[in-house]
């Protein structure tokens, strides 16, 4: 009976598109003057066969085609595949003319309007277009991918799966306020009926590629910040580059990945050991960009892509919008919006986004056994415009919307889920350092190393090029560039002879002195370049400095210092402010291989809950001090919970893979004390 519905509603859905893309046909015909339908004496509708046959064999060609195209076109970027999508879908329109000429058209252009038009109509009826929610346009494709996967129900995986919703750069007191003020309402129900919320603390490095190392691949030793330089190799590695993602999970091969069984990495910086990706970055290069990003299954549907369109044009108008009020209304603080950042907003809030979760229903109808996938549009927005703006809020809604539609693809799926929400880290606000003092942290070292004067220091190319003083939003715009092109692994630096390398991530600066061997200790760095450390750690700017010494390691802030190894104080202890667990953050840091010379903590005003960011972004993270160290855990209330406090990436990873094994039968009853 229940195969009998499904064929029954297949049927339904399918004469109901039929129909509505033969009446579309017949409004085009009327209202564009390049095309016309032939006649008949039917009437009162005369172009109704023509009509008919049109959109048949055109719907025909298309289900036929489509994935032969995609297939050829699968090698190149999501950007650029969205783009070839309308030229596939005019060619299709061409050869259906050719086949059944029931129609004239007067150019070529006007058959590839006609296709896109055509394919736009039957995605309003569809439900994909003009919905608030995507809920009823995923469940019908839901019923679409169960019918054609025919499946038995005797043979669907009774035992529960996980499913780990990352919401990007939200943070655990931002969302309880959303809670509190009824943003995300999806979430609120969550927490209010059924899972609870917990916080969680990151490691010094607070941003994505730290995060979901350890998280997926359960170790983020060595990943000091989002960029570091690689003084063996003189290269510099950065989260958002493909090649130096796939390297660094080499690096972790003996570790099982969160993923590494029947799971499915979506819109991750690394693939937690999935055999299965989708915009997954440390797979999007090479020959492999296609195969191994995986987005070429949601082209498959033309309608797919028609959608998307709109909605990203849509988050453009948007974005110009909302930076010309805050303009106009003079909103401090800010930075500028302009450029290519609104097409890495439409990217990360509509694109990434539809690819990703259109992947996730389809892993759900499937039975996966784990599921890890990023939501990235909140927090490229929040580096924008601020952590709770009304603008960051609205995507924030949406955001929730998205997780309420895979909570209902969960009820409709056939093996049972237990869902995670979670995010990687939090964002802390304020003017950024450029915008506080008039020189960006590279600009500062440089002229302090060197005893220039301020107008004599320029930028340098890697400071360009690493985003320290004005690349902002360097994660949403790395998986946008990643997308469209692959770059190389490791960008090598030249700095001029003597002088540092400076990088930001956040409010954390790492500075390197390559003309020092091995890394540079305090005598060294005094030698070579007298006055630096104590230019650096009295700037209002600066919180505290990091500084091997031949004793031991030195935490030095403007009115004391720190014995990393015993604690001990001196003066006044400038990681006081930036939380109970920021010297064991600072003394893990301190071991790793490529530590930088100088780890500069930027500065945090809990007056105000404010930082200054090397980068120019509002909202920032990547260092301590403020809500960019507390992100949040949403859970199961039947599950076991977590360590509390719950402290790094890594045992998150401890958590997630007990609770994955626990949804997998056998190992669950050991878990629970009642197995053999």
């Amino acid at each position: 009976m229940r195969t009998v519905g499904g064929v029954v509603r297949v049927l339904v859905e399918f004469f109901v598109l039929w129909g509505s893309s033969a009446l579309a046909l017949i409004v085009l015909d009327r209202i564009l003057g390049g095309i016309a339908l032939d006649r008949s004496s039917f009437a009162p509708l005369p172009a109704l066969p023509a009509a008919l046959v049109l959109a048949l064999v055109f719907g025909l060609l298309n289900a036929a085609l489509w994935p032969v195209i995609m297939r050829f076109m699968s090698w190149i970027g999501p950007v650029l595949l969205f783009v070839g999508v309308f030229l596939a879908g005019g060619l299709i329109m061409l050869l259906t003319l050719y086949l059944v000429p029931v129609a004239s058209v007067d150019q070529l252009s006007d058959a590839f309007v006609l296709a896109a038009l055509l394919s736009l109509f039957t995605s309003v009826v569809s439900g994909a277009i003009a919905s608030r929610s995507d809920t009823a346009y995923r469940l019908m494709q839901v019923r679409r991918q169960r019918f054609r996967l025919r499946r038995n129900a005797a043979l669907v995986d009774a035992t529960p799966g996980l499913l780990c919703i990352q919401i990007d750069g939200l943070g655990y007191d931002v969302l309880r306020r959303a809670i509190a003020d009824g943003v995300t309402p999806g979430l609120a129900k969550l927490v209010r009926e059924t899972h609870r919320l917990v916080p969680w603390h990151t490691d010094w490095s607070s941003q994505t590629g730290a995060t979901q190392l350890g998280v997926l691949h359960g170790s983020n030793h060595n990943v000091p910040a989002f960029r570091w330089y690689d003084k063996t190799t003189e290269r510099i590695s950065v989260f958002s580059n493909p090649a130096d993602n796939e390297q660094r999970e080499l690096e972790r091969t003996d570790i099982p990945g969160l993923l590494a069984h029947d799971g499915a990495s979506r819109g991750n910086l690394f693939t937690g050991g999935a055999h299965d990706n989708v915009l997954v970055v440390s797979r999007m290069r090479g020959a492999r960009l296609g195969g191994g990003a995986g987005y070429s299954d949601y082209f498959a549907d033309p309608a797919s892509a028609l959608r998307t369109f709109i909605r990203m044009f849509a988050e453009l108008q948007r974005e110009l919008r909302q930076s010309l009020r805050q303009k106009r209304k003079d909103i401090q603080p800010r930075v500028p919006r302009g450029g290519v950042y609104p097409f890495v907003r439409a990217f990360a809030t509509v694109l990434a986004t539809d690819v990703a979760v259109a992947a996730v229903v389809g892993d759900l109808i499937k039975g996966r056994s784990v599921v890890y996938v990023d939501l990235i549009g909140y927090d490229e927005v929040s580096h924008h415009s601020g952590i709770s703006r009304p603008e960051t809020l609205a995507v924030l809604t949406k955001l929730d919307d998205v997780v309420e539609m895979v909570l209902a693809v969960v009820e409709q799926a056939d093996r049972p889920y237990r869902v995670v929400v979670l995010s990687d880290h939090g964002q802390s606000q304020g003017a950024t350092f450029l915008q506080r003092y008039g020189e960006t942290l590279g600009q500062l070292v440089i002229r302090l190393a060197t005893q220039r004067e301020p107008a004599a220091v320029k930028r340098h190319w890697y400071e360009r090029e690493s985003g320290v003083s004005h690349q902002p939003g360097a994660e949403g715009r790395g998986y946008a560039a990643a997308s469209v092109h692959s770059p190389t692994a490791g960008e090598e630096a030249h700095a001029s002879a003597g002088e540092p390398i400076v990088l930001g991530s956040g409010n954390l600066g790492l500075v390197y002195f390559p003309h020092l061997p091995g890394r540079a200790d305090v005598n060294a760095i005094e030698a070579a370049h007298p006055g630096l450390l104590t230019g650096l750690r009295e700037h209002p700017g600066v919180g505290f400095l990091l500084v091997a010494a031949p004793g031991g390691s030195v935490v030095f802030g403007p009115h004391g210092q720190v014995d990393v190894t015993t604690g001990e104080v001196t003066g006044e202890n400038p990681l006081a402010v930036m939380g109970p667990d920021a010297l064991a953050k600072v003394r893990r840091t301190d071991t790793f291989d490529n530590v930088a010379d100088i780890m500069v903590g930027g500065a945090y005003w809990p007056e105000t809950d404010e930082v200054a960011a090397f980068e120019e972004q509002v909202g920032s993270h990547g260092g301590m001090g403020g809500p960019q160290s507390t992100p949040f855990l949403i859970y199961p209330a039947d599950l076991p919970a977590p360590p509390d406090p719950l402290r790094g990436a890594e045992a998150v990873h401890t958590v997630l893979v007990g609770w994955r094994d626990l949804s997998t039968g056998p190992r669950a009853r050991d878990l629970s004390g009642t197995g053999p």
